[in-house]
């Protein structure tokens, strides 16, 4: 098939990582379809946007359903909708944020693998790059309700991988390590915040701060996402810059080492 019929939805693509992916898939033949929850148009954006909110089973289906009606196929779903929390406690978060954060950064990406996959099996190929974190391998202390979701994201994607791959779909999960983009400026804060966390709270929040001034920009996420898209044989998990040395320590690294090491880089009590 000629790249340039291949037919690429991205989700999440107003700003950030989902933003700069769906212009690197366009410049690289793909005719790209973002979405965002009020769709409209991305200033300089060489894709058209669809309105689609992923918390909703009416919503994913009718854009779906509407980008099918006028492409035929989707070849390449890019899951990336998603929000992250500002620091804080496990205890500090009701149940209610729990499920919200769930509801947009987990079940969005059930919600659009569900309603593209059967186009995708009949079709007899299709691609799912699902957008994780390094927390979803590593841990984050202050950062446990995002954590779960991004564990949840990797261990769904190796899964549905093993199901898909006799189908002529491959799904991957791309894990990146701190991007410096303008999800960091809409974080959710808890809701039920308890003075004891408050100080440590706001060290962790300083410190992800600095580590954001020198940290990537979401172009090395998009690289990645086209190199695991393209790969005729794909790697289950990709690691963008930091990300994979960080990888190989969760990997080789004692635990005793890698939990001393998490504390001290957060400036935490060792």
């Amino acid at each position: 098939m000629n790249m340039k019929q291949k037919i690429a939805l991205v989700t999440g693509a107003s700003s950030g990582i989902g933003l700069a992916t769906a212009q690197r898939l366009a410049q690289a033949g793909y005719k790209v379809y973002g979405t965002s929850r009020r769709g409209g148009t991305v200033k300089g954006a060489s894709f058209e946007m669809l309105a689609l909110d992923v918390t909703s089973d009416a919503s994913v289906d009718a854009a779906v359903e509407q980008l099918m009606a006028r492409e035929g196929r989707i070849d390449l779903l890019v899951n990336n909708a998603g929000f992250g929390v500002a620091p804080a406690a496990a205890e500090e978060s009701s149940l209610d944020q729990a499920r919200a954060i769930f509801d947009t950064n987990f079940f969005g990406i059930i919600r659009m693998t569900r309603a593209v996959v059967p186009h995708m099996r009949r079709k007899g190929s299709g691609r799912i790059i699902n957008i994780g974190s390094v927390l979803g391998f590593l841990p984050m202390p202050y950062m446990a309700l995002y954590s779960a979701t991004k564990h949840a994201v990797a261990g769904y994607t190796e899964a549905l991988d093993h199901e898909l791959r006799t189908l002529g779909i491959r799904a991957v999960v791309v894990e990146p390590a701190y991007i410096n983009t303008p999800f960091e400026a809409n974080l959710m804060a808890p809701d039920a915040p308890l003075d004891v966390y408050r100080d440590i709270c706001i060290g962790v929040e300083k410190r992800v701060k600095e580590v954001l001034v020198n940290a990537d920009g979401p172009e090395v996420v998009a690289e990645m996402v086209l190199t695991a898209a393209q790969a005729g044989r794909p790697k289950m998990h990709y690691t963008p810059g930091l990300a994979k040395r960080m990888q190989l320590l969760r990997r080789f690294a004692p635990a005793s080492v890698l939990d001393a090491g998490v504390r001290k880089d957060l400036r935490l009590p060792v």
